[in-house]
């Protein structure tokens, strides 16, 4: 067990360190994300305007759950995990972890990790200059249960988009291309993922929908817990659904790894 927890640390580590390299790449991100904090401070405002609330809660609560949503996509979204994947499958670099006792998906996780807390930390610095302006602008609710439930929520967030980013780019055993997948996917989660505008704000019968698809526990719902959109009880049943799309997810991941090696290795790659 300790042997196989210190592989992953290294990878970890290895991760964290490239991570770093590029936290320059990571912090103009961050500072350019503030301009679309802007614009969503400006379009909501004008939605507010003449009216006190709007799907039951006010302009505060509403520019607060986009404030975290930023934060969030730092901390727990894959960016080009995908890519990643895929272009170690094309270029043959897989076949070192086919002849060493490493798990695949485990060295991919860690390098994940290492690369969201380089990501999130760099988002901070902008974010906590920006603070004392639109500090008056934001409202998060007390209940002391909502951390509790977040932190687990979170977890799996980051574990779900991790393993959708994993199944596209596992799709290069079929595909040269995965380019369009991820487009796709992409906007989905926006829509669908609560990136565009709050899910509860949509017809009761499709926000009901989405609460069974994978998207709505990516951004949407660990950001709901944390800005006070949902209720206790609506946060223990959300976990139950986000732990049953992570353990499918995670089978999905093993079935197209294992397929995709016999083809693979049935080509000679």
């Amino acid at each position: 067990m300790r042997a196989a927890f210190e592989k992953y640390r290294q990878a970890f580590l290895v991760g964290l360190q490239s991570n770093i390299v590029y936290r320059w790449n990571f912090a103009v991100r961050g500072f350019f994300s503030l301009f679309h904090l802007a614009v969503v401070f400006i379009l909501w405002g004008a939605a507010f305007a003449g009216t006190d609330s709007i799907g039951g809660f006010d302009l505060r609560q509403t520019l607060t759950y986009f404030v975290t949503l930023l934060v969030l996509q730092f901390f727990i979204s894959a960016f080009n995990e995908d890519y990643q994947i895929s272009e170690e499958i094309r270029n043959g670099l897989i076949n070192q972890f086919l002849l060493k006792p490493i798990n695949y998906f485990l060295y991919r996780f860690s390098i994940f990790v290492a690369a969201r807390l380089v990501s999130g930390a760099l988002i901070l610095l902008p974010l906590i200059g920006a603070l004392p302006v639109i500090h008056d602008s934001l409202s998060f609710p007390s209940e002391p249960w909502r951390l509790g439930v977040a932190l687990p929520a979170l977890a799996m967030s980051a574990l779900i988009q991790f393993s959708i980013a994993y199944c596209f780019g596992m799709l290069t055993f079929w595909f040269l291309e995965i380019q369009g997948f991820v487009i796709l996917s992409m906007a989905v989660e926006a829509v669908l993922g609560g990136q565009i505008f709050p899910l509860d704000l949509m017809p009761e019968p499709i926000f009901r929908a989405a609460q069974y698809l994978p998207f709505y526990y990516q951004m949407y719902f660990p950001g709901a817990i944390l800005t006070g959109r949902l209720g206790l009880a609506d946060a223990l049943q959300g976990l139950a659904i986000q732990a049953v799309w992570v353990a499918v997810l995670l089978v999905a991941n093993q079935i197209l790894w294992a397929r995709g090696l016999r083809r693979h290795t049935a080509v000679g790659g």
